[in-house]
């Protein structure tokens, strides 16, 4: 669905996409940071060539990976959060059919087709 008017921020469901989206990019800046700041101890153990590398690009390397992991993570987590969207509206929208599936046989004096307790013969 295309928004032609109206602000964006007064909606709710991009409000929460966005904060889905903000979640899993911090998660994953501090997981991936987390790995990249584990494999530099181990590279500046092991190997003789990170050592000379200067603390400025050690530095540009792990913010480089933070960065990266948050924008995996943001987009994992943005699929996942439409995935769910999309299933709600359309279980939203089969129920909504089924309703008037039921409201028809009803209204013809058809008892017991409801699935709600309150069916009764007119």
């Amino acid at each position: 669905m295309v928004r032609e008017h109206g602000s964006l921020m007064k909606d709710a469901e991009t409000n929460q996409a966005a904060w889905e989206a903000a979640k899993g990019a911090a998660y994953g800046g501090v997981k991936w940071g987390a790995f990249f700041a584990v494999a530099g101890g181990v590279a500046y153990a092991f190997s003789p060539l990170y050592r000379g590398l200067t603390v400025q690009f050690k530095t540009y390397i792990q913010m480089s990976a933070m960065v990266f992991g948050g924008m995996i993570e943001a987009d994992s987590r943005m699929v996942k959060y439409q995935l769910a969207v999309r299933q709600q509206k359309k279980l939203q929208t089969d129920m909504a059919a089924w309703r008037a599936y039921e409201k028809e046989f009803e209204e013809h004096g058809t008892p017991g087709v409801a699935s709600e307790s309150n069916v009764a013969r007119k």
